[in-house]
């Protein structure tokens, strides 16, 4: 352990949590953590289906459809739009 060097490791914990859609479904983000500017951040997520938690890489984490806010609202408009006219 003495050769590890972590200088610059910064964890947020987020309170609120974030909803998030991950590689194994919806879940809310609790940590995220950045090991520096040479490695994607981690984000640490407990999974809605069965409360495991798990850490992501950021290229895997998309933030949910949030309608009151509009975020990765143009992902779902087209299925919401589908919907509503049926």
């Amino acid at each position: 352990m003495s050769n590890l060097k972590l200088k610059n490791v910064m964890i947020l914990q987020l309170n609120p949590t974030i909803l998030v859609e991950t590689p194994l479904g919806r879940g809310h983000a609790i940590f995220v953590i950045d090991y520096g500017m040479h490695q994607n951040t981690c984000w640490v997520v407990a999974l809605e289906k069965d409360g495991v938690v798990k850490h992501f890489d950021c290229n895997d984490i998309l933030i949910s459809t949030n309608f009151t806010y509009h975020l990765n609202f143009e992902r779902n408009t087209e299925f919401y739009q589908k919907v509503a006219t049926e």
